[in-house]
């Protein structure tokens, strides 16, 4: 155990490490005061789930994530591990219910979860690989294979939002941005947002349990399967949501393009097609979903992601 004492009786120092700089930013950024408080807690409380769980530590994962710290861990056995302790413990929570109820299918694996802590022992992946190491028409191949294993329909009484009521939040906040002196030439752009938002949730076609947040990155390379999607934001609702973030993928790279806008649209069409999805339903949250997105990073200062994400969304 980490907190093993030493031969003479006296009590170890406690782990030491620098939680990532992108952890930092994004969790002061996210939580103001009570992220600096829990950045600051974060060693020890590390340090009693590596006692409770007997586990020693290997180190901190870096770059690691924006909403949880990520700790290399080997079990009693010496099998290795990944200790997730996320931010904000109902959402840690449903990540590991989801994870729970998928079973391995076509996401990582849960060992333990301790759900007051906001923690989650996962089974060690290959973090340094993800779907963005593979050629663009590959990497789409096989993120669209591991996001249709995991639409199933979600456990009774399960503790996840529905699409309709969780961007009815996001739509309210899309809303207020108009008043924003920063947001004077992006009117239009948010209302037809607006208004995808308002079509598309007049009426859901399926209520399937989604990943949420289903990206390339957000998929890496494992032992028991080849690719393995990790650290989803479960919702439920319809599967035109849960592509919309894969529509933009490589958006950087995508900008770059000679006939960008047309190739965002081809993206689209080839999409749906391949995962028997409603084209006009992914174009309008992907839409909605990247206008959202930019929005809020222009609020937070992020203006070169901001405006990226606004001009892919201008494209639809």
């Amino acid at each position: 155990m980490a907190t093993a004492p030493h031969e003479d009786g006296t009590e170890p120092a406690g782990i030491s490490f620098q939680p990532p700089h992108r952890l930092v930013h994004s969790v002061r950024a996210e939580h103001g005061a009570a992220g600096s408080a829990w950045l600051a807690a974060a060693p020890q409380r590390l340090e009693a789930l590596l006692e409770r769980w007997e586990l020693t530590f290997e180190r901190v994962w870096a770059p690691g994530g924006r909403g949880s710290l990520l700790a290399l861990v080997h079990q009693p056995d010496g099998t290795p591990a990944v200790l997730k302790l996320g931010v904000v413990a109902e959402r840690t929570d449903q990540e590991g219910a989801a994870l729970d109820h998928w079973g391995g299918s076509g996401a990582v694996r849960v060992l333990r979860r301790a759900t007051a802590d906001g923690a989650l022992l996962l089974e060690r992946l290959h973090g340094e690989v993800s779907l963005r190491s593979l050629p663009e028409p590959k990497s789409m191949l096989e993120a669209a294979e591991t996001v249709r294993r995991l639409w199933v329909p979600p456990p009774a009484d399960h503790p996840f939002p529905t699409v309709q009521d969780l961007t009815a939040r996001h739509a309210a906040t899309l809303r207020a941005s108009h008043d924003q002196p920063w947001a004077t030439e992006l009117g239009p752009l948010i209302d037809d947002a607006l208004a995808a938002h308002a079509e598309l949730t007049a009426a859901s076609p399926e209520a399937l349990l989604l990943h949420g947040v289903f990206q390339q990155g957000k998929v890496l390379a494992g032992d028991r399967a080849p690719w393995l999607a990790i650290a989803p934001r479960p919702v439920v609702g319809e599967r035109a949501y849960d592509l919309a973030w894969l529509a933009r993928e490589r958006l950087d790279t995508l900008i770059a393009l000679p006939g960008a806008a047309n190739a965002a649209r081809r993206r689209i069409k080839k999409l749906a097609d391949s995962l028997e999805v409603d084209r006009d339903r992914l174009r309008g949250w992907a839409l909605f979903r990247s206008v959202t997105a930019g929005v809020d990073r222009l609020a937070r200062g992020e203006r070169d992601e901001g405006e990226s994400l606004l001009e892919f969304a201008g494209w639809l």
